[in-house]
């Protein structure tokens, strides 16, 4: 009977971790340009459906920790909006996303450089990698846990045995 409640469990585990990994796949944020001078305009973007609302980009960095509020549809889908970069200290910022259902709409960086700096690059997103961990974590114990029952019930059929 505990084999059946076992493999009930690695069944829920593997499959929570198969519902958590595309969502990881789908949610996607990315910034463009990548690097901006002090004053310069980066454009944030999210793959979150605007029929769930709009999206909630959070920036936090060296000085900073505001949000910016999306409801601009993006041109490849999802949702955009346009951030100037003026009064920012030099150095690194993320940027996350929540779509209107609540949901993460993934995760990028941009640096601000002195004035007269190069840019570079079309923009960054770093994916969601903590959501991929999640589903893999959860698959691994759901195994691990019908492994060790069943590894522990056959050494104690060899004793009684």
């Amino acid at each position: 009977m505990k084999a059946k409640t076992v493999l009930g469990s690695a069944a829920v585990g593997v499959g929570l971790g198969t519902l958590l990994l595309p969502a990881a796949a789908l949610a996607d944020t990315t910034v463009s340009p990548a690097t901006t001078p002090v004053g310069g305009t980066v454009v944030l973007t999210t793959t979150c459906n605007p029929k769930a609302g709009d999206a909630l980009f959070r920036v936090t960095g060296p000085n900073r920790d505001q949000n910016v509020r999306s409801t601009t549809a993006a041109a490849g889908g999802g949702l955009s909006a346009e951030l100037f970069t003026a009064g920012f200290t030099l150095g690194t910022y993320t940027v996350t996303a929540t779509c209107g259902d609540g949901s993460n709409g993934g995760t990028a960086s941009f640096t601000v450089t002195p004035i007269g700096g190069a840019q570079a690059g079309a923009g960054g997103g770093d994916g969601d990698t903590g959501v991929l961990v999640a589903g893999g974590a959860l698959a691994a114990a759901a195994v691990a846990g019908g492994t060790y029952v069943l590894v522990r019930r056959r050494r104690r059929a060899n004793a009684v045995a």
